[in-house]
């Protein structure tokens, strides 16, 4: 059972500190569930790409996915406890979240035109750039860009290409995740 409270101890600082969304948390996700040895830095990789092609907020869907994954490996046994990780961590992850927007939504309404809460929010917006741009480093790393110099050079090509596209020309996330699926069967399934 220590492993769940492990679990809870770790999604409940996920859900409290992680400002941003899901790119700002990663760095914090990344802390509490690979630094552990719960899951590889692979598995982490695969996770994130999974979270950007299905529903839902990365927080959330790695909570799952970790709750599930982790009493397997701690000697649990039979498909519930999975279930019962799952559920735990997602519930953990949401509630601070939940309880602060609902205080804190109430709370700026009322004081929007405060020089404090102006002052709060003209502090966070860079750091919270920051973060992302601490995820976006964090995942250039050898499991998505590969070791090989022409794995590299594919990797950056495709990722600079999806900034391009998404950026500059505009064309549609889910288009883009459609060609790179296609773009790595041609040059890595082949």
């Amino acid at each position: 059972m220590n492993v769940y409270l492990n679990l809870i101890w770790s999604y409940l600082k996920i859900g409290l500190f992680g400002f941003g969304g899901g790119y700002a948390m990663l760095s914090l996700i990344e802390r509490e569930i690979v630094g552990p040895g719960w899951i590889t830095e692979q598995m982490f990789t695969d996770i994130v790409a999974i979270s950007q092609m299905t529903p839902g907020p990365i927080g959330i869907n790695s909570a799952t996915y970790i709750g599930y994954v982790v009493p397997a490996e701690a000697g649990f046994t039979g498909w519930w406890w999975g279930i019962f990780g799952s559920l735990i961590c997602t519930l953990v992850v949401v509630l601070p979240s939940f309880l602060l927007v609902a205080y804190a939504s109430h709370f700026i309404t009322r004081h929007k035109e405060s020089p404090a809460i102006k002052g709060i929010f003209a502090g966070l917006r860079p750091v919270v750039i920051g973060l992302i741009a601490s995820a976006a480093m964090l995942l250039m790393n050898g499991e998505n860009f590969g070791t090989t110099p022409p794995d590299i050079i594919k990797s950056t090509c495709l990722c600079a290409g999806a900034f391009v596209a998404v950026y500059f020309i505009k064309l549609h996330p889910i288009l883009i995740i459609v060609l790179a699926g296609a773009a790595g069967y041609l040059l890595y399934g082949l």
